[in-house]
């Protein structure tokens, strides 16, 4: 279920005090943050969808990766992980989402998925 999500509410965050496993790729583990946003927005697709990309040699060969959800004005959305120099290591057209912001970013290094403010 989808409830409100501000951007204000993402910033409450700056470090993690749990680090909670991905039933499906178990070395992948997430913060309080991420946490958070998959319980409030109904995002669990999305920590699903980054570590799923982990199975993805050329994704997963990025020591940081930098994952940005983009919601267009019809509500599809295009979900990019970048290396950090600009360049787009993959890229997904999404057909539909509810997410409740026009963009997030989230970084996933050393195995862990955790919001900008909490890098």
């Amino acid at each position: 279920k989808t409830t409100k999500l501000t951007e204000a509410d993402l910033r409450q965050f700056i470090g993690t005090e749990n680090r909670y496993r991905h039933w499906l790729k178990p070395n992948v583990v997430y913060t309080d943050g991420v946490k958070y946003v998959a319980d409030h927005a109904g995002a669990y697709w999305l920590v699903d969808e980054i570590a799923i990309g982990q199975f993805d040699s050329r994704i997963a060969a990025e020591p940081i990766q930098f994952w940005k959800l983009l919601v267009c004005d019809d509500r599809s959305a295009e979900l990019r992980c970048e290396d950090g120099n600009d360049r787009c290591v993959f890229s997904k057209r999404i057909g539909y989402t509810d997410f409740p912001l026009p963009e997030i970013a989230l970084y996933f290094t050393d195995d862990t998925l955790l919001l900008a403010s909490e890098y």
